[in-house]
């Protein structure tokens, strides 16, 4: 148990900015134990006091778990000198969210952002073997030599790692339907290029594309569609974001065995 003031406690749950959340408290639309409030600066129990807003009991959670659709242009970090980030997108006051991965900043998809530094470790580990599918257009077809190579582990260069690990390669007849700007922009469809899902349980730098590199082809467009159990769907249009549900964070957990 902790204790904290009023108005950052709710800033802190998303209720609103400081001086919105302060607006709220002095209108007397914020109980604590059932009984109105007007000072923003009360220091109150998190782990003891009841405190609602507009008559919604706000519960401040340790760790917050969002999935964002992130468009290209955008780096997944926390801070960047030279362009934005994906936390950028996110309408938080949270300080301490960060991106599970990297995407490139031209690659698109699912991104799940969050505070929780344990989880984040074990999905990334390749030890936890957790699927990473992503969809790419190639600047070329690929056969099934190609799915039998990537299944049992191409070479891409890595100082760190000469062979990726297995991977499903599966070829598609026809490009996906997208809702995507940068995809309409600068992906000339043709019958000439390649369409593609790929699984990986790693996330080394750029590995996706060296490892069409490794086979002389070059991804146009890349775009994650699912991260263990989370998958992207298309009510999510680039940019937008929403928290997990309990039962996907569930799902999520129990993708991380003990290492």
């Amino acid at each position: 148990m902790s204790t904290i003031r009023l108005d950052k406690y709710l800033s802190d749950a998303g209720v609103g900015t400081r001086s919105q959340v302060k607006s709220y408290i002095r209108k007397g639309l914020v109980t604590v134990n059932g009984y109105i409030v007007k000072q923003p600066e009360l220091k109150i129990n998190t782990g003891q006091d009841i405190i609602t807003f507009k008559n919604d009991v706000i519960a401040l959670s340790d760790f917050d778990y969002y999935i964002l659709n992130k468009p290209a242009g955008y780096v997944s970090a926390t801070r960047d000198n030279l362009a934005p980030t994906v936390l950028s997108l996110l309408d938080t006051n949270r300080k301490d969210l960060f991106p599970v991965g990297r995407l490139d900043k031209d690659t698109e998809g699912l991104l799940l952002i969050t505070n929780d530094g344990t989880l984040a470790h074990r999905l990334l580990s390749p030890r936890s073997h957790v699927d990473k599918t992503y969809y790419a257009i190639l600047d070329g077809c690929v056969t099934e030599s190609d799915v039998i190579l990537f299944a049992s582990g191409v070479e891409i260069g890595d100082e760190d790692l000469d062979t990726a690990m297995p991977s499903r390669l599966e070829i598609l007849a026809s490009p996906l339907k997208l809702i995507s700007s940068y995809y309409n922009e600068n992906v000339p469809l043709n019958d000439s290029l390649g369409y593609v899902m790929i699984t990986i349980q790693e996330g080394k730098y750029h590995q996706v594309k060296r490892m069409f590199q490794a086979i002389n082809r070059k991804v146009l467009y890349l775009r994650r569609m699912s991260f263990g159990p989370i998958t992207l769907s298309d009510e999510l249009a680039p940019g937008q974001y929403r928290r997990l549900s309990d039962e996907e964070i569930a799902r999520l957990l129990s993708a991380r065995p003990a290492l």
